[in-house]
């Protein structure tokens, strides 16, 4: 009887603890459109700096670039959460003239987000001025 009764108790152990693990990943299942109206401009780009832990985690997919009406770059990053769990980082874009000069006044504040496990993200960012023409993202691990 009483083997009966730890056996029971071991078998709940392990599922709870099953459960457990299983709980802390996430992961995303996303539907889109097949034929696509819009048309990224995407770009080749070497431009994107992460660290080495994030880059092994999430992946950037591709990089748009566009104009706004008013004449300032847009640009959009999308990434990619390669495993299965949350993945919280910190990105920042810095601007470059024309001369390839860093815009040190214009750099943006360092922004925090996350992204679900497997899920595709979209980060993006508008040049504060039209004297900017180029750009760099730096991601980091939070």
């Amino acid at each position: 009887m009483k083997k009966q009764i730890l056996l029971a108790l071991l078998a709940a152990g392990s599922v709870a603890g099953l459960l457990a693990v299983s709980g802390c990943k996430t992961s995303v299942n996303s539907v889109e459109n097949a034929q696509k109206e819009g048309q990224r401009q995407m770009v080749s780009d070497s431009r994107v700096i992460t660290d080495g832990s994030l880059a092994k985690k999430v992946s950037i997919v591709g990089v748009n670039q566009t104009m706004t009406p008013g004449g300032l770059l847009k640009v959009q990053v999308e990434l990619l959460n390669k495993t299965r769990s949350y993945q919280a980082f910190n990105y920042r874009f810095e601007w470059f003239d024309a001369s390839g000069m860093q815009m040190n006044s214009l750099s943006t504040a360092v922004i925090g987000s996350t992204i679900e496990g497997k899920e595709s993200k979209f980060i993006s960012a508008v040049a504060p001025t039209s004297a900017c023409k180029d750009f760099r993202l730096k991601l980091v691990e939070n």
